[in-house]
């Protein structure tokens, strides 16, 4: 198999895409491949806290940018999952610390040894996602369903789409179903009708996400949630297993949210 760059993104932040990228990441080392986390969001560095590696942190991305280290001296091997590593990012440095075409040549490199490179990018449109994003070949569009999530939800897939991002696929996070069955929140139909491109995985709000994420555990190196599963369910999806849908959503069509989908349009 030929190896993977996959930049998982988002139009805002606060949406979970750094946990995403974690619990993706963990889960797919599990499945055996052997898989490497990147940091990209320069200037903020959470993904090292979210894995509970930040004690480990010795040489950063800028670092062997900057000539200081190696690539590979980056890397930091998670002991509890064989084939897991990271690099983290510099938290002292701005955005631009890491040019399109320095996140290519990394990427680059790092195909020889990995199956899979995810990129945690920095939300928003600005150009600190542009350069994280660079050296992807496919993208992981993380929104809740919210009418301000998935509207930069939109703009983010219409930049991916310019820089020929393919295939650019959804996760819908933090669904409450007693939400959407009340038509308090936008159903997950709802968000795949505005967004056009393909689901590959919905993910419920749960409590047990916080608390991983304050312990720098990963849901999918050991829990059976609910949310544990729906990470799992997207890992083995990227990997071509054909996993069906959790029944997490109710149609919905109507209700508080109806006419946020006129004035989205489709975008198809």
């Amino acid at each position: 198999m030929a190896p993977r760059v996959i930049v998982v993104t988002s139009g805002k932040g606060g949406v979970g895409k750094t946990t995403t990228t974690a619990n993706i990441a963990t889960a797919l080392a599990i499945l055996g491949k052997k898989v490497v986390a990147i940091d990209g969001d320069v200037g903020l560095r959470n993904l090292d806290v979210v894995m509970g590696l930040e004690n480990r942190i010795v040489y950063t991305l800028v670092d062997a940018l900057d000539g200081t280290c190696r690539l590979n001296q980056t890397l930091i091997r998670d002991k509890r999952v064989d084939n897991l590593y990271m690099i983290p990012t510099a938290q002292s440095k701005t955005k631009d610390a890491v040019s399109s075409d320095q996140m290519v040549k990394v990427c680059e490199e790092l195909r020889n040894d990995f199956d899979y490179i995810l990129i945690d990018s920095p939300a928003g449109i600005e150009s600190g996602f542009r350069n994280a994003a660079a050296g992807a070949d496919e993208a992981l569009v993380v929104t809740t369903p919210d009418v301000s999530a998935v509207r930069d939800a939109d703009r983010i897939i219409g930049l991916l789409e310019s820089m020929k991002k393919s295939p650019i696929r959804l996760i819908v996070n933090r669904i409450r179903p007693h939400m959407v069955k009340h038509g308090d929140m936008l159903g997950v139909s709802d968000v795949l009708d505005i967004l056009a491109i393909t689901l590959i995985g919905m993910v419920p709000d749960d409590e047990s996400v916080f608390t991983s994420t304050s312990k720098g555990e990963p849901l999918t190196l050991s829990s059976k949630t609910m949310a544990a599963v729906a990470f799992r369910n997207i890992a083995a999806r990227l990997t071509g297993e054909d996993i069906p849908f959790m029944n997490l959503d109710t149609p919905s069509g109507g209700g508080l949210f109806s006419f946020f989908k006129k004035a989205f349009g489709q975008r198809r």
